[in-house]
């Protein structure tokens, strides 16, 4: 099947193009599976009494084991291939997610939506996006990644209003059922349309020259040896801390605290879920335009710039929203428009300065160990924005934190890869 198409695709467009397709479609039911727990978040509270520290510790669970397993599964991908990889998590998904429909206790929370999804997301999303885009474009490798970036804003659009609809509704037992059913629909796609590399089909990556042998090359060494070289190769590197750590902060600022607390502070503010489901997806629809157009930006221009005004601008409307709850019409629309053009737009120039600093070859798992510190950071804010929550009756003071902690982030890129900068200068 990928052989055909790959012929017939030959005097039309690049196969790469399929594959980022496809890949496309899988980060977007991981987004979307990621995003469930935000919507259910007042439902289980309704439900079964559980406070939101307790669902926050099960979501900080799974959002620190998304990033741990980044830099593991882009070593399994190239031990034992990427479809593998991904079928193999995309069934632990289905099978978890569905299974979650039957939970009534708190450690069955912290069990599906903590250890088995936090598990299976972590090698379908941004580490399968980089190594995809690493191994199938020399070009546009900017774009590329702006466009599967921005897959997580459209999961947001796609499902968000629709389960929020559905838990207003019916409950959210069959939120859980309608995600585990989207994640085994995907399996099939990925054995029949997912090439391992451009070689597997006769074609080098997209844009290298055709002098350049087609590479079939696959690493022996144990996934977990691969990851650790890595991590030992990479920590000696100054730019390897500050990518870390200025992607701890966007992962505390975005999917850790607004993505999995907004819907709840919505509420606390008299607004519905669906009501706070739709704003958040309004935000996704704006970054499926901004991370998209900074992945075009990324080509072009100095990536650690970019950086700069992307957390210095998301710092600055954070602080901005306790006071967008209050301004009549306009403060919310405001602030979801700024915050959602720079939702994720951190995450090409970030996979780009990677590949500048460690080279395509290593970027791919070194990236997946920067996306810990992503997780990390997502796992930090969510937990702490529940106790916070909890203690102080609202979300007022984890707000003045993230923004403060973005507007950091943006002093802290200008020094990534200075010395690359430099040198044309010096010379």
């Amino acid at each position: 099947m990928q052989t055909l198409l790959a012929a017939w695709s030959k005097s039309r467009f690049h196969y790469g193009w399929i594959t980022l397709a496809v890949v496309f479609l899988i980060m977007l039911i991981t987004a979307g599976t990621r995003a469930t727990p935000s919507v259910m978040m007042v439902p289980l509270e309704h439900d079964f009494g559980w406070s939101r520290a307790t669902v926050s510790a099960a979501l900080s669970i799974n959002l620190a084991l998304f990033g741990l397993m980044g830099p593991f599964a882009a070593a399994a991908m190239q031990r034992f291939g990427v479809r593998r990889t991904v079928m193999s998590a995309l069934t632990i998904l289905a099978i978890g997610v569905g299974l979650s429909s039957l939970m009534s206790q708190t450690w069955h929370m912290l069990l599906i939506w903590g250890l088995l999804v936090g598990a299976a997301t972590g090698a379908t999303s941004m580490t399968l996006g980089a190594t995809v885009v690493n191994r199938w474009f020399k070009e546009r490798r900017g774009f590329a990644m702006g466009v599967l970036t921005a897959s997580s804003a459209t999961g947001q659009l796609l499902f968000l209003p629709l389960m929020a609809a559905i838990v207003e509704r019916y409950g959210w037992r069959p939120i859980v059922l309608l995600v585990a059913g989207a994640a085994a629909i995907a399996i099939p796609l990925v054995a029949f349309l997912l090439p391992e590399r451009p070689a597997t089909v006769g074609l080098r990556p997209f844009g290298e020259s055709p002098d350049v042998p087609l590479d079939h090359s696959v690493s022996s060494a144990n996934p977990i040896t691969i990851a650790f070289a890595a991590l030992k190769k990479a920590s000696g590197s100054r730019d390897f801390w500050l990518l870390f750590m200025s992607f701890f902060i966007c992962g505390a600022s975005t999917n850790g605290y607004i993505g999995t607390h907004f819907i709840a502070m919505c509420g606390d503010y008299g607004l519905s879920e669906v009501k706070g489901a739709s704003i958040l997806a309004s935000m996704g629809v704006l970054d499926l335009i901004g991370t998209t157009f900074s992945g075009w930006l990324s080509d072009r221009f100095n990536n650690r710039v970019l950086l700069f005004w992307y957390y210095g601008l998301r710092g600055l409307a954070l602080i901005f929203l306790p006071w967008a709850f209050g301004i009549q019409y306009f403060g919310l629309p405001i602030f979801a428009f700024f915050y959602g053009l720079d939702w994720v737009a951190t995450v090409p120039p970030t996979v780009r300065l990677t590949t500048d600093v460690f080279g395509s070859k290593d970027a791919p798992v070194v990236f997946g160990w920067i996306v810990a510190g992503h997780q990390l950071g997502a796992a930090f804010a969510a937990l702490g924005a529940g106790l916070l929550r909890n203690s102080l009756g609202s979300y007022t003071v984890a707000t003045m934190i993230s923004g403060g902690l973005c507007v950091a982030g943006a002093i802290l890129v200008l020094r990534i890869n200075r010395r690359a900068q430099m040198q044309p200068a010096m010379a």
